[in-house]
């Protein structure tokens, strides 16, 4: 597994990743979820350079150009519904992408513990395809972890990109430690040190679905 933080470089992305963090700028919903898309975007565009193309002829109005074409559309999967607006970001660029959909949630015991479950999945076939997984918080790295496997079930990906906006350092060594020798990239555009007894990010940026959509009521 290897590890790409785009962030600290004094680029936009990281003034879309402070908006995203500044508790005053998150009372706007709709540019919250802007932001969001934003860093899909800035998110989708590295991630292609790392992904084939082939060599294309495109004939203009006054001629033939040579140009360098992506050889194959990924499919993007996102894990909602924090996910959605930022999984926007990513079909705004790659457009004929095919897409996945995970719905999972955390289910508590009385000790305060929990588990994620998965209660809905739609997915195309992927098999020796190129799979990009995004979500913007990887906090434990447990929901990035059941949607690989979960995916498996469509087929076995030739290649698989995580792309997170913030990630907790204990987050990224779990997803190390249970997903050997697999070939994945994870993309972040931040990494915070810290991580709550409840698994969340800290000073991360709060609930991201509930900063986007509105505040959840959990049963």
């Amino acid at each position: 597994m290897k590890v790409i933080n785009l962030g600290g470089k004094g680029t936009l992305l990281d003034q879309f990743v402070a908006e995203l963090r500044d508790h005053q700028i998150q009372l706007d919903r709709l540019r919250f979820r802007l932001n969001l898309e934003r860093i899909g975007e800035i998110m989708a565009y590295e991630i292609s350079k790392s992904l084939p193309f082939v060599d294309e002829e495109v004939t203009t109005p006054l001629g033939i150009a040579t140009v360098p074409c992506l050889k194959e559309q990924p499919v993007i999967a996102t894990l909602m519904r924090a996910g959605v607006p930022y999984h926007q970001g990513f079909l705004n660029y790659f457009d004929h992408a095919d897409s996945a959909f995970i719905a999972g949630y955390r289910k508590y015991d009385k000790s305060g513990e929990f588990e994620i479950k998965i209660d809905y999945v739609s997915s195309p076939e992927i098999e020796k395809k190129i799979v990009i997984i995004n979500d913007p918080m990887l906090a434990s790295g447990g929901s990035f972890e059941l949607a690989y496997k979960t995916l498996l079930a469509y087929g076995k990906p030739r290649q698989t990109h995580m792309a997170a906006i913030i990630a907790s350092k204990e987050g990224l060594d779990y997803l190390e430690r249970k997903l050997i020798n697999v070939n994945i990239n994870v993309w972040v555009a931040a990494i915070d040190d810290e991580l709550t007894v409840k698994s969340y990010i800290v000073p991360g940026l709060g609930d991201a679905g509930d900063l986007a959509y509105g505040k959840k009521i959990d049963n």
